[in-house]
């Protein structure tokens, strides 16, 4: 067989690998207004449903931006906190996630449980992880994917920073951007993540804020944002 002349072969490899990389979207599920109305209004949240979802979306434009309007989106969704808020709204939540990822071509990937975004993650291809964001609920030392959700207040599936050695890093790209919108992040699962995977985790100092993602404003931090 012929071998290709080096710089075609160098262009391939370049195609290739731009071709194979992967932008992850993480998005956990709102809280259920039953639980969130017996609080005091200025503690509640997720007063609209779509508040991770609607910022994952923003994420996805921007890095279609960044990256070129192939670039391919894997979006892995909590499934049963969508559902949950779907049968007490009376809306098909689910369904329309479905569709936004459709109408976006993001690859879905909906998980039930910590476990299943531990597989999720781990099985996209070596290094091909380019950037990966975290969008829902969070504290210093996990994800919380269902907070308020089944409990008022309290969480019952989650990432915790104890089980990121479960992670495979090798599949995060060399120099991949990864960042945590949620809340807290940056005050110690930000470090469990980087010893981990070998990448930095870019997350919150304090509490994050949703409250433009309506108007097109991806979430901001109270204390700033610590790569």
């Amino acid at each position: 067989m012929a071998r290709l002349p080096r710089f075609l072969a160098a262009a391939f490899l370049t195609l290739t690998a731009v071709t194979s990389a992967d932008h992850v979207i993480l998005t956990g599920g709102p809280t259920l207004r039953r639980w969130e109305n017996l609080r005091t209004p200025e503690d509640q949240h997720d007063r609209w449903w779509a508040n991770f979802v609607r910022a994952s979306t923003l994420r996805m434009a921007e890095i279609r931006t960044a990256y070129g309007k192939d670039a391919p989106l894997v979006w892995i969704v909590y499934q049963p906190a969508y559902a949950a808020r779907g049968r007490e709204d009376g809306k098909p939540y689910t369904t329309w996630l479905t569709e936004l990822a459709a109408a976006r071509r993001a690859t879905l990937i909906w998980v039930n449980s910590g476990g299943d975004v531990i597989r999720a993650i781990n099985n996209r291809p070596s290094g091909s992880i380019q950037t990966f964001d975290y969008f829902g609920h969070s504290n210093r030392y996990c994800f919380m994917f269902d907070y308020g959700n089944e409990v008022m207040a309290a969480s019952t599936s989650w990432l915790h920073q104890n089980d990121l050695g479960r992670l495979r890093s090798s599949v995060f790209a060399k120099n991949a951007y990864c960042k945590s919108w949620g809340c807290h992040t940056a005050e110690s699962m930000s470090d469990k993540w980087k010893a981990a995977t070998g990448t930095a985790l870019e997350g919150a100092r304090g509490a994050t804020n949703y409250d433009q993602v309506g108007q097109g404003t991806l979430p901001v931090a109270s204390g700033g944002w610590i790569r």
